[in-house]
């Protein structure tokens, strides 16, 4: 498996490329916009310098100020990117269309994931029309959330070599997210272990209150853990008998479909996951 550890700052790091990211995660964070002004102080870097990367960034059209309020958001040329990065990402395309037979057979919200430094990221999300009383899941597509409080981290966590597993522990911890978060280092371990011998993970409000998930990874043609599937919703609409008598088994099976779509043929994945 290739090393996950997160990736240190390099010594050679190139400043203002360094500022211009900053500048947009931050643009980005902020739906209203934000001054000049407002990204000199939170970035403690002079209007100057600010102005210029701004200027710059509106020319290619990554950024775009709003001509009365002299706002800057985001531009639309992120929207191609994201479109782009989409196509790189061929097991999406692939499991699109089985995504949406899972969502319409559980009638619950199904995520497809994937690992990037540490945390688990939405690369696609399916909703069905929900029954009266569904909940409304907030996660959205490029949102993160934690490794070891989640299903979907879980399930990919459990094909992690021991050294790598010790890395990741030591890194990130295992910080309370509810009452029910695995926090102990040694159950953690005892849990992925049972996860992985399962083929399955269940999130029994360990991230979130009131919301149970169920998980199960995707391999590709080397039999890499490269991606996951969840399906997701509330404790009282994913109760624990529908999860063990019916999700577990609609997840796994989806996720076994979308592996075979990717060229693997089944039989004990080599664990040499990661991207």
């Amino acid at each position: 498996m290739e090393r996950k550890t997160a990736p240190s700052k390099p010594s050679n790091l190139v400043q203002t490329i360094e500022r211009v990211s900053m500048i947009l995660e931050m643009v980005g964070q902020n739906s209203r916009g934000m001054s000049i002004r407002d990204l000199s102080a939170g970035l403690n870097l002079p209007k100057g310098t600010i102005h210029r990367i701004l200027a710059s960034l509106s020319y290619f059209g990554y950024i775009r100020q709003e001509p009365v309020t002299k706002l800057y958001f985001l531009g639309l040329k992120l929207m191609d990117l994201n479109t782009q990065l989409g196509n790189q990402l061929d097991f999406r395309k692939v499991a699109e269309p089985i995504l949406g037979d899972l969502a319409e057979k559980t009638k619950q919200t199904v995520h497809l994931v994937i690992l990037d430094r540490d945390e688990v990221v939405y690369v696609d999300k399916v909703e069905t029309m929900q029954p009266a009383g569904g909940l409304k899941m907030a996660s959205r597509i490029g949102s993160r959330n934690p490794v070891h409080s989640s299903a979907v981290g879980k399930v990919l966590l459990s094909y992690y070599p021991d050294e790598d597993l010790t890395d990741f522990l030591q890194r990130k911890g295992l910080p309370r997210r509810t009452q029910n978060t695995i926090t102990r280092r040694d159950d953690f371990r005892d849990h992925l272990k049972m996860v992985r011998s399962q083929g399955y993970a269940t999130d029994d409000e360990e991230n979130e209150q009131g919301i149970r998930c169920v998980g199960a990874p995707i391999f590709d043609d080397k039999g890499r853990p490269v991606a996951a599937i969840s399906v997701s919703g509330s404790v009282f609409q994913m109760t624990k008998e529908a999860v063990q008598e019916v999700m577990k088994g609609e997840v796994m099976a989806a996720a076994a479909e979308i592996s075979r779509k990717l060229g693997f043929r089944g039989g004990e994945p080599d664990g040499k996951g990661g991207r």
